[in-house]
C-alpha cells in the first residue's frame, strides 16, 4: 500500500479575486491517491507558527491527554510567536519545556531541519506579483522534504520559466498539465482534467470575491496571436469543446450547487460546437432566467464531516455558520442555544472539535434551518470572463448566446481602430436582447491618452442609445516578458508618461475602477470633451481626486490661470516637468513655471 503523503498547496499572498483553479485541481488528484492536503495563502511566517503550534497541541495531548489543548491555542500561538513568559505562567515544567521547543522550531528554524512536506506546490499569476511570489518560492525551498517535490506552475511559471530558475534554482512547470504521468508515474489521472476541489477554500482566511462560481473552460486556446497576450503560450493548441457536465454534478455532490457559472474560455465564439455548449450550459441550469436556491450549508458542511472529505475545512467552515447564527439568534431562542451548548460543554465556537459539531448537530440544525428557509431564489449567471471576440460576432451567434444567462456579456475593445467591429457587436448583441455589458480597456500600449477617453465616451454614448448598461474597466498594459518590466509596473506605452498614468489611476480610484452607464457622471469623471480631459492629465493629483473641494474653493481656477498664462514655450516646458510626475527640476525656470509647480505641492 502506498503511504500516504503530506502535500502543501501554496497561493502567494497577493490579492485576487478569483480562487486558484489549479491547485484545487490538484487538491482533487492528491486526494484520490489518498494524500493529506493543506491550502495555504497568507504570511509565510504565520504559516510557520500555525504550523508549530499545532505540532506543539499534539505533542502536548500525548503527555497529557486528559486536557484538551485546543482550548489553549491562542495562549501557545502567542508564545510561539512572541516568547513572552507571561503566557507559560500555570504550566507544569514538562508542558512549559514542549512549549519551548516549539517556540525554538520557529525562532531557531529548526523546521527547515525537519521539514514535515513531502511535497509543495505552488500557483502563480500575473508577473506583476514577482517580489511576493519569488519569495514565496524561495521560503517553501526550506518546507519541502526533496527539492525536486517542489512544484511551480500558472501563468508566471510558464511565461517567465527561465527567469524563476534563474533567481530561485527551481525548474518551474511551463503550460497545462495535460498529460499523464507529470507527477506520479504510478497513475493515469491527467492533472488539468481533474474536478475542482472547493473545500480547500474553507481552510484560509483568505476571502476570495468570486467564490460562489463553477470554474472551468468549454474550450481550450485561441485562434488569434495579439502581440499583448499570454494565451498562445499558455494554451497554443484550440480545442473546440470540453463537456462540463461530469466535473459540475461532481460538485454538486460533493460541495453543493453553486450560483454562477464562469468560464474561461479564450474565444469560445471560435468553435463550430457553440451550438452545442450552448445546449449544454442550458441543461447545467444556466438558460435565460435561471434562479439559484442556496443549499443549506450546514448540513453540507456536517455531512462532509462524517464522510470525513476535509475535516480542517468543514471545521472551519461549521465555525463560521455556528458564529453567524449565535450572532442573529436573539431572546429566548438565543438562550435555547447556548443551553444546547452549555449540554454538550461546548464553551467557545471558536475551538469547537469536529465531534462536539456531530455531536449537537442533531439539536442546533432547525435554528440555522429557521434562517435558511427564509432565503429567497437568487438569479444565475453565466460570465465568459476572459471575453468575447468582437469580429466574430454575428446574428447566429448572439441568437444563441441570448438563451442563456449571460451577465454580462464582456467583449474586448482593446483599440480605437477596432472601433466599427465594436459598435457592430455591441448593436448585434442589443439586438437580440441582450442588455447588460463589460469590456477591458487596453490603455498604455500602443493608443494614446485621448483615444481612451474616446473608447469611454463611446461606451456610454450607447448606454443611451440602445438603453442598455455598459461597464467600462481600463486596464493599464504591462509587458509579460520584458526584462525591465515584467516583474513591476513601471511600463510606459510610447504616448504615455507618468503623469497621465496617475491621473487616470487617479480619476480611477474615485470611480472604483469601472465607468458606468451615466453622462454626467462621465463628464465629472472625464471631462465634457476631449480638451478638458487634456487639462485633467496635467492637473495635480488632489485636485483631481478631490475636485469638488478644490473647485469650490477657487484653487482648481488658480492653477489654471496659472496653467494658461505661460508662454507657449514655457507651457512646453512646465508639461515636460509635470510629465514625469516629480515637480522639482535643477534646470533653471521661470518664476511664472515655479509659481504653477507650487500646486502640486499641495496637498489634502
Amino acid at each position: 500500500m502506498a503511504i500516504k503523503r503530506n502535500v502543501l498547496l501554496l497561493e502567494p499572498n497577493y490579492k485576487n479575486k478569483y480562487p486558484p483553479i489549479g491547485l484545487m485541481k490538484l487538491a482533487t488528484y492528491h486526494r484520490q491517491i489518498g494524500d493529506h492536503v493543506t491550502f495555504y495563502k497568507g504570511s509565510m511566517k504565520e504559516f510557520i507558527i500555525k504550523q508549530a503550534t499545532q505540532l506543539c497541541i499534539a505533542d502536548l495531548s500525548l503527555i497529557r491527554p486528559e486536557k484538551d489543548w485546543n482550548f489553549q491555542y491562542d495562549r501557545i500561538w502567542n508564545y510561539i510567536k512572541t516568547r513572552r513568559k507571561t503566557h507559560l505562567e500555570g504550566l507544569e515544567k514538562d508542558e512549559k519545556s514542549v512549549l519551548c521547543k516549539y517556540k525554538d522550531y520557529y525562532w531557531k528554524k529548526e523546521y527547515i531541519k525537519n521539514p514535515i512536506w513531502d511535497r509543495i506546490c505552488i500557483t502563480t499569476l500575473f508577473t506583476f506579483y514577482w517580489d511576493v511570489t519569488i519569495e514565496t518560492i524561495k521560503f517553501a525551498k526550506d518546507l519541502v522534504k526533496t527539492p525536486s517535490e517542489l512544484w511551480i506552475g500558472g501563468v508566471m511559471s510558464t511565461i517567465l520559466h527561465n527567469e524563476i530558475k534563474e533567481e530561485t534554482g527551481v525548474n518551474s512547470w511551463k503550460g497545462l498539465m495535460n498529460k499523464k504521468h507529470i507527477l506520479d508515474k504510478d497513475n493515469d489521472f491527467i492533472i488539468d482534467e481533474m474536478s475542482l476541489d472547493y473545500s480547500i477554500l474553507d481552510e484560509i482566511d483568505y476571502k476570495y470575491s468570486k467564490s460562489s462560481a463553477y470554474y472551468g473552460y468549454m474550450t481550450r486556446g485561441c485562434i488569434r496571436k495579439c502581440p499583448f497576450c499570454a494565451v498562445p503560450t499558455l494554451e497554443p493548441t484550440f480545442n473546440n469543446y470540453i463537456s462540463l457536465k461530469e466535473k459540475i454534478e461532481h460538485t454538486n455532490r460533493l460541495f453543493g450547487r453553486q450560483q454562477n457559472l464562469l468560464l474561461l474560455d479564450n474565444n469560445v465564439l471560435a468553435s463550430d460546437s457553440l451550438t452545442d455548449i450552448v445546449e449544454e450550459i442550458k441543461n447545467l441550469g444556466f438558460y435565460s432566467g435561471a434562479k439559484y436556491l442556496e443549499p443549506n450549508q450546514l448540513d453540507l458542511a456536517v455531512r462532509n464531516l462524517r464522510l470525513a472529505i476535509n475535516d480542517k475545512a468543514y471545521i472551519q467552515k461549521s465555525k463560521e455558520i455556528l458564529t453567524g447564527l449565535f450572532k442573529r439568534l436573539q431572546g429566548r431562542k438565543k438562550d435555547e442555544f447556548m443551553t444546547i451548548l452549555n449540554k454538550y460543554d461546548v464553551e467557545n465556537i471558536a475551538i469547537i472539535t469536529k465531534s462536539k459539531i456531530l455531536e449537537i448537530y442533531p439539536h442546533i440544525h432547525s435554528y440555522y434551518d429557521e434562517f435558511h428557509n427564509r432565503k429567497k431564489p437568487k438569479q444565475r449567471f453565466i460570465d465568459f470572463n476572459q471575453g468575447l471576440d468582437a469580429r466574430l460576432i454575428n446574428d447566429t451567434n448572439m441568437a444563441l448566446l441570448s438563451q442563456i444567462a449571460i451577465r454580462p456579456m464582456r467583449i474586448a475593445f482593446d483599440s480605437i481602430k477596432d472601433q466599427n467591429k465594436y459598435l457592430s457587436a455591441i448593436n448585434c448583441a442589443a439586438k437580440h436582447d441582450i442588455k447588460h455589458f463589460s469590456n477591458y480597456l487596453l490603455y498604455n500600449f500602443k493608443d494614446t491618452p485621448i483615444e481612451l477617453y474616446q473608447r469611454l465616451k463611446l461606451n456610454v454614448d450607447l448606454c443611451e442609445e440602445l438603453n442598455v448598461n455598459i461597464y467600462s474597466f481600463p486596464m493599464k498594459y504591462h509587458p509579460i516578458s520584458d526584462n525591465l518590466f515584467y516583474a513591476n509596473r513601471n511600463y510606459l506605452g510610447r504616448n504615455w508618461n507618468r503623469k497621465f498614468i496617475r491621473a487616470i489611476q487617479t480619476i480611477l480610484n474615485a470611480t472604483k475602477g469601472k465607468v458606468g452607464r451615466g453622462k454626467s457622471f462621465f463628464i465629472e469623471a472625464f471631462g465634457e470633451n476631449e480638451e478638458v480631459f487634456t487639462e485633467l492629465l496635467y492637473m495635480p493629483e488632489p485636485f483631481i481626486l478631490y475636485r469638488k473641494f478644490f473647485r469650490e474653493n477657487g484653487f482648481t481656477e488658480k492653477w489654471r490661470e496659472a496653467f494658461y498664462n505661460l508662454s507657449i514655450e514655457e507651457r512646453e516646458l512646465a508639461k515636460e516637468i509635470i510629465s514625469t510626475n516629480i515637480f522639482k527640476t535643477e534646470e533653471p525656470i521661470s518664476d511664472d513655471i515655479k509659481k504653477l509647480l507650487d500646486y502640486y505641492s499641495i496637498t489634502c
